[in-house]
């Protein structure tokens, strides 16, 4: 998987949870104060991640990642610690 397709897959999954239009997703984006994300939904996030994904993450360290871009980042040192990453 490449680092472009973890973004796209990120944005999908933010765009259907919290009811916002993939185009206005930006990397700079922050869950709560720009895209409306409330805490349950941050919970929902996380687990929506993990499901998208087949991950596992660590819910503390994945709730303090307030934005789109640091997800992405996230999500990807985890994919490469499992050889997933391209």
């Amino acid at each position: 998987m490449k680092q472009t397709e973890v973004e796209t897959r990120v944005k999908q999954v933010v765009a259907r949870l919290l009811k916002v239009p993939e185009a206005e997703i930006k990397s700079e984006s922050d869950f709560v104060k720009d895209l409306g994300a409330e805490s349950i939904q941050s919970l929902e996030l996380v687990a929506s991640f993990e499901s998208e994904f087949e991950i596992e993450m660590d819910e503390d360290a994945a709730l303090a990642v307030k934005t789109v871009g640091s997800a992405v980042e996230f999500i990807s040192r985890i994919l490469q610690t499992e050889g997933r990453l391209d």
